[in-house]
């Protein structure tokens, strides 16, 4: 095999409009995360890229239902994201984000090269337009019935349920997201990508080139995709949110989302090296998407029409795009609140992110749809990472300690480790990681531990000590050098449990992948930790919890309070009595002994004032401070719990009973008035 000078690898970038969830891990960050990792022990030059998609129609409707800006959203997801990505161990060189000025002028960038080559087409189109909103409507704006599979909650540029690219024309009975309405055709003008006059590029790219190399799945969606036709596809929406189209007479346009945000991989990069184009741009280098088999088309059609036309970028190597991972038998969905979450997860399990890690990767949705359920996490678990891992590990440590005092015997025999062939799981590992099966290749990492629990329990050191104590000495010496294998060769699969392994062997770290095999890396009469336990076994009570949890969390959303009934009419002038203006919330902190009282201090714009509100119960101090709500200013001022509070905030209650604000749409002037 010819091997690239160096490796640029991508993680799709997650929607900054809610936190991460098991999902997102199993289809895309883990495998990647297992790749990296191998990647850098075997000494390659390799950069690691991923980051927040700030642009997305999905973070305007968080903006809307939430009531604040989409910057407001954006910056809260975005930290929330890339803390919970660093706190599971994922190695990404740089966390970007696509909001930052830097991409916008990178992407902006982009578009005028394109522009300036005439690569696209203009066209006037009729495009689905709110008439009760006023605004034109972005493919996620849109919902309605999958011509092709009959789903009935499709976007307007995808159905989840089939994975189908579809265009909001498309649609089956579309309606607005917004208003709920039947959306009518209105003219707009718009920029296209000629898809279609790549199709011959595409063939012998893809359909000859790739027939081998990529995985299945991938392959038959690109082939069908390509064998129908391809169309011209629109680069440039009608919002107010997004990277602006940057020519003089695209006002109020700005860059279609699937066209900036595999920009970002070139912007994160820039941001992490001003050597950047070595990355993107030298035939020595291997570029590699990791994404979800919704983003298949985007990353395997569109986005390498993208840098071929542009003329100066390489072309993904490989897209290793997973099937997805379902839920306790459900699909997992977001609005629907069937999910696992990663920030809660790492909250409730504080030091087994490698738990989760192992059990992602051994259900891996790699050629079909898999489940995650918590009965399975547990047994695997309990079951092999505590049984037959973590087991061999402290035994091996417990009986040193126990007949050597802690120190590492000489070993006179290691006829028992050529025979184990620890040269071969390594080479079974590295075949597996590079063909993309990690499922396979973590498989093949726990055989090693298999086998050294079978040595040991074969050899029975604690029969063997009373007649030959040398014999102890070569099975433990065999076994010490087994684990210290293992801590390496699970260090992309299980990397905390591998800094352990090397803390309690005292292993150091600049070993490289082809140290693995080695029959020396832990040295005879060197003195190792006291034995410690890698894995715990989880309780059927923390299982019973989590499924509970989430039957109640899915319930919830879908219980619905009545209605409240309509209040007595009042005249126009009763109304005009009502002072609303748009205030901020400079500081918040719930009320001591209540549950559900917030006092909040609010920037009026010309004065400051405090309230006190029923909210803590469904929001915290933090993620109420900054925002710029709906305030009625000349309510009669109460004392609640001894504060005096002068005035109300206004809020939306959903039919789940949810509190949401009300407030401006993009940023305003504190005391702006509402009316």
């Amino acid at each position: 095999m010819v091997y690239p000078k160096r490796y640029t690898v991508t993680t799709a970038l997650p929607y900054a409009n809610g936190p991460v969830h098991i999902g997102h891990l199993a289809g895309v960050y883990v495998p990647a995360d297992i790749y990296v990792r191998y990647l850098r022990m075997n000494g390659k030059e390799v950069i690691f890229i991923g980051g927040s998609d700030e642009h997305g129609v999905p973070i305007t409707i968080k903006a809307r239902q939430e009531g604040v800006s989409p910057q407001q959203i954006v910056d809260k997801y975005h930290e929330m994201i890339k803390k919970s990505f660093l706190d599971f161990g994922i190695s990404f060189d740089i966390y970007s984000r696509t909001s930052m000025p830097l991409h916008h002028e990178t992407a902006q960038a982009f578009f005028r090269k394109l522009h300036e080559k005439n690569v696209f087409t203009e066209d006037t189109i009729e495009q689905l337009y709110d008439e009760e909103a006023g605004m034109y409507l972005a493919d996620r704006y849109i919902t309605g019935t999958c011509p092709k599979c009959g789903y009935q909650e499709a976007y307007g540029d995808q159905c989840e349920k089939c994975g189908t690219s579809l265009s909001p024309t498309e649609l089956i009975n579309p309606k607005s997201v917004l208003s709920g309405s039947k959306p009518v055709l209105k003219k707009t003008k718009h920029w296209y990508l000629p898809l279609n006059q790549y199709e011959d590029w595409l063939k012998e790219w893809i359909l000859e080139g790739k027939k081998d190399i990529w995985k299945t799945n991938v392959y038959g969606q690109c082939a069908s995709w390509i064998n129908e036709g391809l169309k011209p596809r629109a680069v440039t929406r009608d919002l107010d949110w997004g990277v602006p189209v940057p020519l003089s007479h695209a006002e109020g346009k700005v860059l279609y989302v699937w066209f900036d945000a595999p920009i970002g991989y070139i912007s994160a990069t820039r941001e992490f090296t001003g050597d950047w184009e070595k990355w993107w741009k030298d035939p020595d280098t291997k570029l590699v998407h990791f994404i979800g088999k919704d983003n298949i088309v985007f990353h395997c059609i569109i986005f390498p029409v993208m840098l071929k036309a542009e003329g100066s970028y390489i072309v993904p190597d490989n897209v290793p795009a997973n099937e997805f991972m379902n839920l306790e038998g459900d699909k997992i969905s977001t609005s629907k609140n069937w999910a696992v979450w990663l920030h809660e997860y790492l909250e409730e399990f504080p030091g087994k992110q490698d738990v989760l890690r192992y059990v992602l990767t051994a259900n891996a949705p790699e050629t079909k749809d898999n489940d995650f359920t918590w009965k399975d996490f547990q047994a695997k678990n309990n079951n092999e990472l505590v049984a037959i891992l973590g087991n061999f590990v402290n035994r091996v440590i417990s009986l040193t300690h126990k007949y050597f005092d802690g120190v590492i015997p000489e070993s006179t025999d290691t006829t028992a480790l050529e025979q184990i062939n620890i040269p071969a799981y390594r080479e079974k590992v590295s075949q597996a990681i590079e063909n993309y099966r990690f499922r396979e290749a973590q498989s093949e990492m726990m055989n090693l531990a298999r086998a050294g629990n079978k040595y040991l329990t074969d050899t029975e050191p604690w029969h063997l000590i009373k007649t030959d104590r040398q014999a102890v000495a070569n099975v433990l010496n065999n076994c010490l050098q087994i684990c210290a294998n293992l801590s390496q060769l699970m260090h992309p699969f299980l990397p905390f449990t591998a800094e352990k392994i090397e803390a309690l062997l005292h292993i150091r770290r600049n070993l490289n992948w082809f140290d693995i095999g080695r029959t020396d890396i832990v040295k005879a009469g060197q003195k190792i930790e006291p034995p410690s336990f890698l894995f715990e076994k989880i309780d059927d009570k923390i299982i019973e919890y989590q499924i509970e949890k989430l039957k109640n969390s899915k319930s919830a959303k879908h219980t619905a309070i009545a209605p409240a009934p309509l209040k007595e009419e009042i005249s126009f002038e009763d109304f005009q009595k009502n002072d609303i203006r748009i205030v901020r919330v400079l500081e918040a902190e719930k009320v001591e002994g209540t549950d559900k009282l917030m006092k909040l201090t609010i920037d009026l714009g010309f004065e400051q004032r405090t309230i006190i509100s029923g909210i803590a119960h469904q929001y915290t101090p933090e993620e109420v401070k900054g925002r710029q709500v709906a305030y009625l200013s000349n309510l009669k001022p109460r004392k609640i719990k001894g504060i005096e509070s002068k005035g109300m905030i206004l809020m939306i209650q959903e039919s789940n009973g949810k509190l949401v604000f009300l407030g401006p749409y993009n940023e305003t002037e504190n005391g702006s008035t509402v009316g």
